[in-house]
């Protein structure tokens, strides 16, 4: 399909990211808008919130080059968990309002330099749809069973290797994610024969390294798969985890870029097994499939 031709359909979808002082993230998102556009046949941009480009406003202004007479435009955030980013800040970044008075900020009165401030106003006159997040659905459970085998895979260890499995998510100060991580994992636990467990990598608990040394412990593990339920590559998953399992050495990198306090737990991780560390979801295919069914139902 010639994503540069005009389509006779008058909605668009922007497909909603955080953005990354890493080219990973932009690369699978890349990924994702291409293999979107081939299942659903829809003008779709990637808008991302800071760092990255095309911003919202101009993934808006992308939308309304491509197709002629945009009337509609379906905004999907593409984050697991709902939260600030896809309470407060997307949907300010999209003109429209917060859904929930925003604790960083409660007068609204952001800062000169905030992201928020100095973001483009969108133009665009036609009707904006701002969907959920992903949520715990069920499907993430089968892109979880495919990270765990490939890991298992490349394990160096035989089959009769006590195995446990931890999933990892970020944390957050609101509840939403660990609302999100708790849901997603109750029904991991349903289908999994394996001892297993969930930690958070900040912000709130369980923590990683405890987490990790409770199941080990308990269950005198030899392998441990740590399945990073994250979208993308970035910083958290390729430094920050890897550190805290104890696979780095330093922890140099500019915190500030996150937007938020890096609060680490510095409790060491005791396992001295195997750490298997899989990719996180990226640009799987049943990925697709789950934002395709969500667009399609806004329609």
């Amino acid at each position: 399909m010639d994503t540069n031709s005009k389509l006779s359909n008058n909605a668009g979808v922007i497909l909603v990211s955080h953005g990354s002082t890493l080219p990973f993230a932009e690369e699978v998102f890349t990924e994702i808008k291409e293999k979107f556009i081939k299942k659903s046949g829809l003008a779709t941009e990637i808008g991302y919130m800071k760092v990255s480009e095309p911003t919202i406003a101009g993934a808006v202004e992308i939308l309304k080059e491509q197709v002629d007479d945009l009337d509609k435009i379906i905004a999907l955030p593409v984050f697991l968990a709902p939260g600030i980013h896809t309470n407060i800040d997307i949907p300010q970044l999209l003109g429209l309002e917060p859904l929930e008075v925003d604790p960083r900020c409660p007068d609204g009165k952001y800062p000169a330099e905030h992201y928020l401030s100095i973001a483009d106003d969108v133009d665009f006159d036609g009707e904006i749809r701002l969907l959920t997040s992903i949520g715990p659905r069920d499907e993430l459970l089968d892109i979880i069973d495919k990270r765990i085998n490939e890991a298992l895979s490349e394990s160096k260890l035989d089959d009769s290797a006590k195995t446990g499995i931890l999933l990892v998510t970020h944390g957050s100060r609101l509840h939403y994610n660990k609302e999100f991580a708790t849901e997603l994992y109750d029904k991991f636990k349903k289908t999994c024969d394996l001892p297993s467990s969930f930690g958070f990598m900040e912000l709130c608990g369980p923590s990683i390294p405890e987490s990790i040394n409770k199941l080990a412990d308990e269950n005198r593990l030899e392998r441990l798969v740590v399945v990073p339920v994250f979208i993308a590559p970035g910083m958290h998953t390729t430094h920050d985890i890897p550190h805290i399992l104890g696979f780095l050495d330093d922890h140099n990198h500019n915190h500030e870029d996150h937007g938020h306090d890096h609060t680490h737990d510095l409790t060491p991780v005791e396992f001295d097994g195997e750490i298997l560390y899989p990719e996180p979801i990226k640009s799987d295919d049943i990925l697709i499939d789950m934002l395709v069914a969500m667009v399609n139902e806004a329609l």
